[in-house]
């Protein structure tokens, strides 16, 4: 079946945010099931696609909203992605870090301990990946 502009568009997107070495990662393990590809055909075209694709807010105010939404809703998975592509999009680690510490003061300390871990977490990985 013929996918959808926005599919499309969702995919060039999605890879420009993650790399491709994570989007394939992402294909073999994750969306390898058949039920977790129809989400990721899902994600794509609705997320990437007519989220990330729209006007009004550059990418890397989006991947920062992202990075605070994932904390305060505790979805953690999620917060793993969306550090990757805060960094990616150009936030240093240490605006991530303050930007976690600043809603810390709105949502509480335990919450934004387990967003430190996996910030810190992804920060080394990166690093690594990248040689540094």
């Amino acid at each position: 079946m013929a996918k959808s502009e926005a599919y499309e568009k969702g995919q060039q997107i999605r890879r420009e945010m993650m790399g491709d070495e994570l989007v394939e990662k992402l294909a073999t393990t994750v969306y390898a099931d058949p039920v977790m590809e129809k989400f990721g055909e899902y994600a794509t075209e609705a997320v990437f696609g007519l989220l990330w694709g729209r006007e009004g807010l550059d990418r890397k105010t989006r991947a920062m909203i992202c990075v605070i939404s994932d904390t305060c809703l505790h979805c953690w998975p999620e917060l793993e992605l969306h550090v990757r592509f805060a960094r990616r999009m150009g936030w240093t680690e240490d605006e991530i870090t303050e930007a976690l510490l600043h809603v810390g003061g709105y949502i509480g300390v335990p919450t934004i301990r387990e967003a430190m871990i996996i910030a810190g977490k992804v920060f080394k990985e990166m690093n690594e990946e990248e040689g540094s």
